[in-house]
């Protein structure tokens, strides 16, 4: 049986060359980075000069850097410390943000009884701008826009220009979960009208446990964890600084090769479309993803045509022949639940069917996309 992995999207394998650098920092620099003999003056260097080298790719100073668990800890302490310390009374996001977002803002509502409005999103799942600009007018209260880059199950990538550029417009602050777009997109966020981001190591072949928030100088932010004054007083407690290490390196190698490995990826995308469109009659491309220019070229989440009988096994009967997918985001593929993100832009009908989410790296071939098709083409309706 071949083993093929389509679950980039959910967690990337980690690069030798970062392996390498962190076995390393283990092995040679284990020292505590707040302590001040040799050992925790080395330490303490190879973080910042991690957080110089991730500032210097996302074009902002490396003060603006806080590294943090992952994405799901940036996201909750700008939320978090946003209606806390700035007195953001109203969060427009959408129904279609990742958990890390749409339940940190829904227990933030209940604990605080902030206003909460949520943009409209179109069957592709672009979001309605004109719907979020009357939210805006609305507004008299101080508002935090919460809007994702790159949407993690559909892939639909959001005009953030734009959306910076309204938040500007009406003095409103603006969040952005980039956990899937940082490593993938060239990004600066100097020149976006960004105030926080969360991003998340191990989505462009870095280490697990590790990510950043991106806080815009003078944000006014106050920590969320308390302890030691680690992390500018933003975050207690010894880093991990292999994990941040690794994080740099996967971050640098990522832009190094960026253009080449876009190339190549968004190739084996466009393949795996022309072959599910050849082979899988009645396949349908959720949120219009088998369009480059309108999704990211990381991944394509389809609806297929498979008997009602066999609808409730597809995912199983995939991951018996060795094929690593998801039905949705990698948080909730332990649930009965479906997808949050396909409820709000799929017909009833459509619902009722399979739909994958396959997602692509730089070590997947042809071959193994050809392997998918013919394990699919067992399942689908003749």
């Amino acid at each position: 049986m071949q083993k093929v992995y389509f679950d980039s999207a959910a967690t990337t394998q980690l690069r030798p060359e970062v392996i390498d650098k962190m076995v390393t920092v283990l092995q040679e620099d284990y020292g505590n980075p707040s302590s001040s003999h040799g050992y925790g003056r080395s330490a303490k260097n190879h973080i910042e000069k991690a957080r110089k080298n991730i500032a210097k790719h996302l074009g902002v100073k490396a003060s603006e850097i806080i590294f943090t668990s992952g994405g799901t800890e940036a996201d909750n302490l700008a939320l978090n410390s946003a209606v806390r310390d700035l007195g953001v009374e109203h969060i427009i996001t959408s129904k279609i943000e990742h958990h890390a977002v749409l339940h940190t803002v829904q227990e933030i509502q209940t604990q605080t009884g902030i206003a909460v409005s949520y943009v409209a999103v179109d069957s592709q799942g672009a979001i309605d701008y004109t719907h979020l600009e009357q939210l805006l007018r609305s507004t008299y209260s101080k508002v935090l826009v919460s809007l994702m880059h790159v949407n993690n199950e559909i892939g639909t990538i959001l005009d953030i220009d734009r959306v910076g550029a309204l938040c500007k417009e009406h003095h409103a602050l603006f969040h952005s979960d980039m956990v899937q777009s940082i490593g993938h997109l060239k990004v600066d966020l100097e020149q976006l009208n960004i105030d926080f981001t969360a991003v998340s190591a191990h989505k462009f072949h870095g280490p697990k446990g590790v990510g950043f928030a991106y806080l815009r100088k003078n944000s006014g932010l106050k920590p969320l964890i308390y302890g030691g004054e680690q992390e500018r007083g933003y975050r207690g407690g010894t880093e991990g600084v292999h994990n941040i290490v690794g994080m740099a390196e996967a971050l640098t190698l990522a832009y190094e090769h960026l253009d080449e490995e876009k190339a190549y990826i968004s190739e084996l995308k466009q393949y795996f479309v022309e072959q599910l469109r050849q082979h899988i009659r009645g396949v349908k491309f959720n949120a219009n993803c088998n369009d480059i220019l309108h999704c990211t070229y990381t991944l394509i989440n389809v609806c297929i045509p498979v008997a009602p009988e066999n609808a409730g096994v597809l995912l199983f009967q995939l991951d018996i022949n060795g094929i690593a997918c998801s039905k949705g985001s990698a948080c909730q593929s332990g649930s009965n639940q479906g997808s949050h993100v396909l409820t709000e832009i799929l017909s009833e009908e459509d619902l009722l069917k399979p739909s994958i989410r396959f997602s692509f790296s730089r070590y997947n071939t042809k071959a193994e996309v050809d392997y998918v098709i013919g394990v699919l083409k067992g399942f689908v309706i003749d």
